[in-house]
């Protein structure tokens, strides 16, 4: 597993950097932050993230170990994967994803390109707990309306759902065999939201 690269930068382009290191040319997959950095020519380090899957092997490249750690969290939120997280973070930096979840801000997720509504919807409401976590903020306006007096699990669930933009014979679909009466709110809503995911 590589952890970081550090060598000369012989190519840049779109969303892509090249870092020689002895000779060998390894091609990072970047956001426009991590470019910004980098000038041909001159030595980089970036910390990597290896994606493999059986049809590929592709490496990502981030100029800062927060980078990463955000594209991390992106890429665990059902649906994002890595093409998709590293638009995100080439639109915003990490603190400004952070405070977009922190806000429930998803006009700031959607001016990446391929970002859509539900999908910045989805991303506020999976990492609005570990964006907490990890700016130490107690209080999160998160994607989930506020949970009414006497209203039930169920009710609470699909009101969230329809928040995601699900229609009701989606979310009839999405709730079936989930263990409404012993399963928490959240966790409802992460196990019907993963069944979106083909």
């Amino acid at each position: 597993m590589f952890y970081h690269i550090n060598g000369k930068v012989s190519a840049i382009e779109q969303n892509l950097a090249v870092i020689d290191c002895w000779g060998i040319g390894f091609a990072l997959n970047v956001t426009a932050n991590t470019l910004s950095h980098l000038q041909i020519g001159e030595q980089a380090k970036l910390y990597t993230y290896e994606y493999i899957r059986e049809d590929s092997f592709e490496l990502f490249g981030f100029y800062d170990r927060q980078e990463k750690r955000c594209f991390e969290m992106l890429i665990d939120v059902s649906g994002v994967g890595p093409k998709a997280a590293i638009s995100v973070l080439s639109s915003v930096t990490p603190e400004a994803l952070a405070m977009a979840v922190i806000s429930g801000d998803e006009k700031a997720l959607t001016a990446a390109p391929g970002i859509g509504k539900k999908i910045a919807q989805r991303i506020l409401l999976e990492l609005k707990d570990k964006i907490a976590k990890e700016t130490g903020t107690v209080n999160v306006i998160g994607a989930v309306p506020p949970v009414p007096a006497g209203g039930s699990k169920l009710s609470d669930a699909v009101a969230a759902l329809t928040v995601l933009g699900y229609g009701s014979a989606e979310i009839s679909a999405l709730m079936k065999d989930i263990d409404v009466e012993n399963t928490a709110l959240e966790d409802i809503i992460r196990q019907a939201l993963k069944k979106t995911v083909k």
